[in-house]
């Protein structure tokens, strides 16, 4: 059989998931407590160049919001004993996710600025630079996922490498909601409460 995880609700593996999920949890809030700290320092003219384009934000926040749905979905068509929906489905999440790692980059080409060109660059840049190093390990995951489950390695009681597998993706989106409503939406409030 598949020599990862072990059998269970709560298995080493789950438990060294979410310690790592506190951990990188607690380094993605003092990042945006640093960002949101110096934003109100500065005032009115943070950002630098004004305020930040919500188009491309905010669609690339559904891909990654819908390649959660992919990745939960895939569990639950292995433990119905769906494996080609599940298959499918998780195939869509690793795409889901390429497509926002595409995204970001092209965003990252549209600033006029770079990583050490002011405080905010510097800040931003590590922020989603930082998140994208956790979405890249990610795909890796789930692509490994992908093909334990074309495989067949996994039925309706082994499957908790799924489980653990989606739990670090549904973490990455969560902190990328963090992450944007710090990044793009915080601005648009800071400058009408100024």
């Amino acid at each position: 059989m598949l020599p990862v995880g072990s059998a269970g609700e709560r298995s080493g593996g789950w438990w060294g998931c979410m310690a790592l999920i506190v951990t990188e949890g607690s380094l993605f809030g003092y990042l945006i407590f640093s960002y949101l700290y110096l934003a109100t320092q500065e005032g009115q003219n943070w950002p630098p160049e004004g305020l930040p384009a919500l188009g491309l934000g905010i669609f690339n926040t559904g891909v990654l919001l819908s390649s959660s749905g992919f990745v939960w979905f895939c569990e639950r068509c292995v433990r119905h004993r769906r494996l080609r929906m599940g298959v499918a489905s998780m195939g869509i999440a690793v795409v889901l996710g390429v497509l926002f790692v595409g995204i970001q980059l092209k965003e990252w080409q549209n600033h006029p600025y770079g990583l050490s060109a002011q405080l905010y660059s510097s800040l931003y840049f590590t922020i989603t630079g930082f998140h994208m190093v956790h979405v890249l390990v990610g795909i890796v995951v789930l692509a490994m996922l992908l093909i334990w489950t074309a495989l067949g390695y996994f039925d309706e009681k082994r499957c908790l490498a799924l489980s653990i597998g989606g739990l670090y993706w549904h973490f990455v989106d969560a902190v990328w909601l963090f992450i944007f409503s710090t990044l793009y939406l915080s601005p648009y409030l800071l400058r009408t409460g100024s």
